[in-house]
């Protein structure tokens, strides 16, 4: 299946949290691509998704599934607000469907209409390589590697990459 025709993606509100924390602890619990404590308790996930600047969507599937979730934000302050971070995490059920690719091509949309000049992607977990796979396919070059800066926790300690794409 090919979400494109069926998959709607909407700015999430109040009434999204259950189904942004159905999607959310797994991938926060899993520990292998968030530097994120796996032990963050709802509340505070949803607050980092959610506020300090980000402005959350949701992905659902044709019966109204959610089945993704991705922020979009300012990297940074002052000189550098015109680059803008995002987060992504797909539903455990959907991963492989294209959905991570759809919510993309959502947020360079969303950034570019937004006056974002650049994406960046700040910490890639090296071991994430769909992820990876999902940013070169669309552009991102690899700018930084981190060496060590990840200890996932069944490979050990692997680099993050810093990816950028000017918009």
């Amino acid at each position: 299946m090919t979400p494109a025709d069926t998959l709607t993606l909407r700015a999430a509100d109040d009434t999204d949290a259950e189904a942004l924390w159905a999607i959310l602890e797994p991938v926060f619990r899993a520990g292998d691509t968030y530097a994120i404590d796996p032990d963050i308790p709802r509340a505070d996930a949803l607050a980092y998704w959610c506020g300090g600047g980000h402005r959350a969507f949701i992905a659902e599937d044709a019966g109204g599934a959610p089945v993704g979730t991705y922020y979009i934000g300012r990297n940074q302050g002052g000189g550098g607000a015109h680059v803008c971070n995002c987060g992504f995490a797909t539903a455990t059920e959907a991963r492989g469907r294209g959905v991570a690719r759809d919510m993309l091509r959502h947020a360079l949309a969303t950034a570019r209409k937004a006056g974002y000049r650049a994406m960046q992607f700040n910490f890639v977990v090296t071991t994430n390589s769909r992820a990876i796979t999902i940013w070169r396919d669309h552009g991102f070059e690899v700018v930084g590697r981190l060496p060590g800066a990840f200890d996932h926790p069944r490979a050990g300690y692997v680099d993050a990459l810093v990816m950028y794409k000017q918009l």
